[in-house]
């Protein structure tokens, strides 16, 4: 049985089986055996005896921002308005095959945007371009999730499962668990805080699990089991990410108004050019940028005003 059988297989399992006080243990199991395939599923593969095209892009400005999404939602069409840059856009999905940069001149500063390929379900398998299009969203400073208006939910949902199986965390902060093997000693198990998603025992099996029998944990946060195995992987990469629900104009203004009050959300329409200095303005936001002059603004460094 492949590494890809045996996550469905466990995928499986997970999902039939009914979360309650005596399925905890074994759950915590199942899914950290699941977190190990996928390591493993991200691993090059050293056989391969030819080397696929990579989207390689050197990091220039001050922030990095990723543009991801399904075919033909709009990402060509946004970086063409945003930027300088004149990417292929048409109405046939898998227009732009490789990674293309643009900048974002805004408030002084440069912002790299890159617009990369449509991502299909089972990206992170290895489909489409899936690999080299997540590599390179692991690098960014933030991820613009740009989604079609007209699909609802759908779009969202898949890439988000998508970006998590690969260790990509969205919005999230990294959990406050204190964890360093040892070489000996056996595990120590505190926490500040009272905890009512995992044990000792379940920490325990966990750590077996990934072979490790010495350690020291402490929790400073009520944390789940897949949290706590975020930080024993130690490869997870937590980024702001913002919403952007492109053809806003095809749709109801009721719908429009419920997918904009949606938290991290920002509504558009790249065709009709609408609320674009808007999504600018949370994009500053979310990037935390700040701008820091070394003498007061018009003034030279000795006090003069400059000349208009």
């Amino acid at each position: 049985m492949g590494i890809l059988e045996k996550i469905s297989e466990i995928e499986k399992e997970i999902a039939r089986t009914q979360k309650n006080k005596a399925t905890e243990y074994h759950l915590g199991l199942l899914k950290a055996k699941l977190a190990k395939y996928r390591a493993q599923l991200l691993e090059p593969s050293k056989s391969a005896s030819t080397k696929g095209e990579g989207f390689d892009v050197m990091k220039s400005g001050d922030a990095r921002v990723a543009l991801i999404g399904f075919p033909s939602v709009g990402k060509s069409t946004f970086l063409s308005l945003m930027t300088s840059t004149a990417s292929e856009a048409a109405s046939y999905e898998f227009t732009t095959l490789t990674c293309i940069p643009g900048v974002i001149e805004y408030k002084g500063a440069n912002i790299q945007l890159l617009d990369l390929p449509g991502i299909i379900e089972g990206a992170a398998q290895g489909k489409g371009r899936g690999r080299q299009v997540i590599a390179v969203a692991r690098t960014a400073d933030v991820v613009i999730m740009m989604l079609d208006a007209t699909k609802g939910e759908v779009q969202r949902g898949l890439l988000e499962k998508e970006l998590e199986s690969v260790g990509i965390r969205l919005n999230k902060h990294k959990p406050n668990i204190y964890f360093k093997p040892k070489k000996g000693g056996g595990i120590s198990f505190n926490s500040t805080v009272t905890l009512t998603q995992c044990s000792e025992k379940l920490v325990q099996l966990i750590l077996h699990e990934y072979k490790i029998f010495n350690a020291e944990v402490l929790f400073r946060e009520d944390c789940s089991p897949d949290e706590f195995i975020d930080v024993i992987v130690g490869n997870r990469v937590y980024m702001p990410c913002l919403y952007v629900y492109n053809k806003i104009d095809q749709i109801s203004m009721e719908e429009v108004d419920r997918l904009a009050r949606k938290p991290n959300s920002v509504v558009i329409s790249c065709g009709m050019k609408l609320n674009l200095d808007y999504l600018l303005e949370m994009l500053w936001e979310y990037l935390a940028l700040t701008c820091i002059y070394t003498k007061k603004r018009g003034r030279e460094s000795g006090g003069t005003q400059l000349k208009k």
